[in-house]
């Protein structure tokens, strides 16, 4: 597919990355010449400068007979601007990024009066995605499926984990939560789980499990299940500001710390139900004063990584069994951020991205078995997928024991007329279902790609 990335940011860039891996021909266009000449030396594309707003900017990427024009620049108005001009120009597609909080309460009529093939906003995600992880405070990250029916939980096994030493087939087939183990990192090693593998301490593993069941299995398998009862937030930004809106939504206790004291008024005239305090929240005596003894969790979400990680550490420390989630833009020293004890991470650009690129999947295959929902899981090297199966699929009606699937692929659940159920080996996949396959392989955008060759 040809696609136009307008506005290189970290976002953008990410985008761009992954778009051209997955080998799209990828145009970006940004006003700043320093950002396209470090993309060109990195990423296989074609950069052109300029104002993505500006017809002889777009009409210079090829817009008129492009698949889809993708922006991502920072000023809203920027980004609704170029797609509305792309539509007219002759684009088969267009993505918004919209952050504006007032904008996104008429996202549907903007979308619809624009011909928008999507709107995404990234912070709003992000607060959603940590919404998820606070109700399971075991849980590293949690991404979900079939419409809410069936999350991937990812965990730590930790000493006290009762999978630790034991076989798949005999730790799982004991437990009365319905789960499914479908994928492992154990140090540098990435790995799809079958009956014969051994879990071993410290591994992260990854899980499907409906969201009722997903505190019995936490239970069974010995880690905490406890709710989150205070939590405190470090930073005042868009995505604290929609988190801490959903959490005062839920009558759940929230102190937010915000160094702005032009933001910290505003959030507490918007959130008159959380207590917002105008201070350095790297101050310790101010997190020590304001409850970090007392809170169940902390979300470090300033607009620095390493403020972000110190605070993490150091909650850690002060709180052993505190929940903590760190907001983390770069991702150059992934492996150090990995191996540190901070709890659950989330990168923005990388749910932006695994959004664009579900939507890009699902239009380049938009007659077989396309892709309805794609997290990228366990630090993005592996994917979990919810396919479509259509009457052309060639999986339709053979069970699953006998389907000579690829090396390091997992059926994981099948949805069947609203049923979500882990299948067995006399399963077969029937026309309608909605599937979830998890992967290491990257780029699969047709359920019968997962077909040995």
């Amino acid at each position: 597919m040809k696609i136009i990335v307008v506005g290189i940011g970290k976002v953008g860039y990410t985008v761009a990355d992954q778009l051209s891996n997955e080998m799209h021909d990828v145009t970006i266009v940004d006003t700043n010449e320093k950002v396209l000449t470090s993309a060109l030396n990195s990423l296989d594309v074609i950069a052109v400068g300029g104002n993505g707003a500006s017809r002889q900017v777009l009409t210079e990427a090829g817009v008129e007979d492009s698949d889809l024009v993708i922006a991502l620049t920072g000023s809203d108005e920027i980004n609704l601007l170029c797609c509305l001009l792309a539509t007219k120009l002759g684009a088969n597609g267009t993505i918004a990024r919209v952050r504006n909080r007032e904008y996104n309460e008429d996202i549907r009529l903007i979308k619809d009066s624009l011909g928008l093939s999507m709107a995404i906003n990234p912070e709003k995600e992000a607060a959603e995605e940590i919404l998820r992880i606070l109700k399971y405070p075991s849980a590293k990250n949690i991404d979900t499926f079939a419409k809410g029916k069936i999350n991937i939980v990812s965990f730590s096994a930790t000493a006290n984990c009762n999978l630790c030493g034991k076989a798949v087939k005999d730790s799982f087939s004991g437990l009365k939560a319905r789960a499914l183990a479908c994928a492992v990192e154990r140090g540098s090693d990435i790995f799809i789980p079958f009956g014969d593998s051994v879990i071993e301490e410290n591994d992260v593993v990854a899980v499907l499990v409906a969201p009722d069941e997903t505190p019995s299995f936490f239970r069974e398998i010995g880690l905490p299940v406890n709710s989150v009862k205070k939590t405190m937030i470090i930073g005042g930004g868009k995505i604290a500001h929609y988190l801490a809106t959903e959490m005062c939504r839920l009558n759940m206790d929230t102190t937010i710390i915000e160094s702005n004291p032009q933001t910290a008024d505003n959030l507490s005239y918007l959130l008159p139900k959380a207590n917002v305090i105008c201070g350095d929240g790297t101050n310790r005596a101010l997190l020590m004063e304001e409850g970090l003894r007392d809170a169940s969790a902390i979300c470090c979400l300033t607009g620095f990584d390493e403020e972000n990680l110190i605070l993490s550490l150091f909650a850690k420390k002060v709180v052993p069994d505190i929940k903590t989630i760190a907001k983390i833009n770069r991702t150059a020293f992934n492996e150090v951020v990995r191996s540190l004890d901070i709890g659950s991470v989330i990168y923005p650009k990388f749910i932006t991205a695994s959004q664009i690129l579900q939507h890009v999947r699902a239009k380049k295959n938009n007659i077989g078995s396309n892709v309805e929902t794609l997290y990228k899981i366990i630090d993005n090297k592996v994917e979990a997928l919810e396919f479509h199966v259509s009457e052309e699929s060639e999986l339709v009606s053979t069970s699953l024991e006998e389907l000579q699937l690829r090396s390091n692929v997992i059926i994981g659940s099948i949805n069947r007329k609203g049923n979500v159920f882990i299948p067995r080996g006399k399963d077969t996949l029937q026309v309608g279902d909605s599937v979830v396959v998890v992967t290491t392989i990257q780029g699969l955008s047709d359920l019968d790609d997962i077909k040995k060759d």
